[in-house]
């Protein structure tokens, strides 16, 4: 058997989102994700309902291969969805995204935390930093918000 100590990024951030948590939750879904994230098309969703749910199991397109989601807690009362990602051969990732109402709408408090799986993994752990994390939060915050005040998807230049 062999350990290793795992490489690792974990990253936080906070958004502010112009709806409150109620309207916000049912859109972290594999499915509904569609209707606010331009070129959003997952290649298969397992699912009872036909939406996020507990053991909901979605596929996306990745490299080197597809990566496997699973829906680990669905909370919608509490604002909380915990999801792992699998990208064989290269991390292995949890997501949890918290939902909190503000004045005016909700933060939603999003972690990423990815450990590397083999060399592609650890060259992606590495890459995983504050800035490029930023980058992609801030990018989600303006299609939720833009979605949320328009209930029109943001296209794509």
């Amino acid at each position: 058997m062999q350990i290793t100590q795992p490489k690792r990024a974990t990253r936080t951030y906070v958004q502010k989102l112009v709806a409150e948590s109620a309207r916000v939750f049912p859109l972290l879904c594999p499915v509904r994700e569609a209707d606010w994230i331009d070129g959003w098309v997952p290649l298969a969703v397992i699912s009872e309902s036909g939406v996020a749910e507990v053991d909901c199991v979605f596929v996306t397109a990745a490299e080197p291969s597809d990566a496997i989601w699973y829906v680990t807690r669905h909370e919608p009362q509490a604002g909380f969805v915990e999801m792992l990602k699998i990208t064989p051969g290269v991390t292995a990732c949890r997501l949890t995204i918290q939902l909190l109402d503000t004045d005016g709408g909700c933060e939603a408090t999003v972690t990423y935390r990815h450990t590397s799986l083999g060399p592609e993994g650890d060259v992606f752990v590495e890459a995983f930093t504050d800035e490029c994390y930023a980058e992609f939060m801030s990018d989600w915050e303006r299609r939720m918000n833009h979605y949320l005040s328009n209930g029109s998807l943001l296209r794509d230049e």
